[in-house]
């Protein structure tokens, strides 16, 4: 479960691509914002993701991520390049296979090699056709297993990428665009695997290529071109559409904690993390991230590129859950907070919550507004204060000291 937005420049309030995602994940499992930083690899190396190992490239990018402890990839993320990718579980006609690279793994082979968001889309497209997807998607739990959607965005465009088993199709993104755990592809797409139609009809789910649409073929589900208010994909589709033009950052971070349709999850299933990330082309890119579980009960922190001296610990996977993560104390200090009832505890830790963010997201705005009189340095250093006092405020909001 999970949902993933993005509008881009023609849709946003100051031209920059604007791009978004809850993860939705079992609700006990722990979310790292973990970095890794540009590697160069001899020729012959393997690289061992999840349950399979494949060839190592050469050299593989700066990246930063929003990831479960336990495996490789990630359940979102960016590069240094600006590109930024999120993931959603997507059922189909075929088959689900028990091994083989994670949706989460290619996303992050995507951001790991991919300058752009089409080059991203090429290379993880070629990775799933070589390599395939496949295995649990759950701690310990080898039954839990589906197949992937994606949106790829970077500061100029953005795609949806869909895929079922090693079968994929793409769009490209026009104006708003968002994904939430079902295939949304209509037609033939603008990108797709050669052979797909062909493959469609030898199963018997279309009848020739003229009856061939992505969503009903593989899923034999009726697709409502009216989104509705009461599901997730519906109403993730209704706040991009009626806010174009004026979405901004903030914003999008509102967008992710919407509770009517459940957007913001809680429950078995919950958003354990969540990322907005501004794309900003010819600039600096700013990518915020909660580092805890539901959004609406987390303040959203800033990050640019390079990532060093900013908050961020050692990439996955990890052996053992370490208690004093960050996301661990959160979780703890606000399990009484989840329920709706406003009590005064809660309506207190809203407000201090909404006061501190307000003040975070103005001061990078500030910065912003006057980064041309900032060297690159200053620039930089200035976000990596703000990304300090933001995580020192975060402990303080669930009554910590700051590490």
């Amino acid at each position: 479960m999970c949902d993933t937005f993005v509008a881009l420049a023609n849709s946003t309030k100051d031209n920059s691509v604007i791009f978004g995602k809850n993860s939705d994940r079992p609700q006990n499992e722990v979310q790292l914002i973990t970095y890794v930083p540009r590697r160069r690899y001899s020729k012959g190396e393997e690289l061992h993701c999840t349950y399979i190992s494949i060839p190592q490239v050469s050299e593989t990018f700066k990246i930063l991520l929003s990831q479960p402890w336990w495996i490789w990839g990630a359940e979102m993320g960016c590069n240094e390049y600006g590109v930024a990718i999120g993931n959603e579980a997507v059922y189909s006609h075929e088959p689900l296979r028990t091994i083989g690279l994670l949706g989460m793994d290619l996303l992050r082979l995507g951001l790991e090699r991919g300058k752009t968001a089409l080059n991203a889309l090429t290379i993880m497209t070629e990775l799933l056709e070589e390599h395939h997807q496949g295995g649990g998607c759950a701690y310990n739990d080898p039954s839990w297993t589906y197949h992937n959607s994606y949106i790829i965005a970077d500061p100029r465009e953005a795609y949806v990428l869909e895929t079922v088993d090693d079968w994929w199709i793409a769009e490209k993104v026009q104006n708003v665009r968002s994904i939430s755990n079902e295939l949304s592809i209509r037609g033939k797409g603008d990108l797709r695997r050669e052979g797909i139609i062909q493959h469609a009809v030898e199963q018997g789910y279309c009848k020739n290529d003229n009856e061939f649409d992505f969503v009903s073929t593989f899923t034999g589900s009726y697709y409502s071109e009216e989104p509705s208010p009461y599901s997730r994909g519906g109403k993730s589709t209704i706040l991009l559409r009626d806010n174009k033009d004026n979405i901004t950052p903030k914003l999008m971070m509102e967008f992710l904690r919407e509770h009517d349709a459940g957007i913001c999850m809680h429950g078995g299933f919950e958003s354990t993390g969540s990322q907005v990330s501004h794309l900003r082309q010819g600039k600096k890119s700013i990518h915020w991230f909660t580092g805890s579980t539901l959004p609406c009960l987390s303040i959203y922190k800033p990050y640019t590129f390079p990532i060093e001296d900013q908050r961020v610990i050692e990439p996955g996977p990890y052996a053992k859950i370490n208690p004093n993560w960050f996301w661990c104390q959160h979780s703890l200090a606000i399990a009484s907070f989840k329920s709706w009832g406003m009590g005064s505890e809660r309506k207190n830790y809203l407000r201090n919550l909404e006061i501190v963010e307000n003040e975070i997201i103005t001061k990078v705005n500030k910065i912003l507004l006057n980064e041309n009189s900032y060297s690159i340095e200053d620039f930089k250093y200035k976000i990596k204060s703000i990304n300090s006092y933001s995580w020192e405020k975060s402990h303080e909001l669930i009554g910590l000291k700051s590490n």
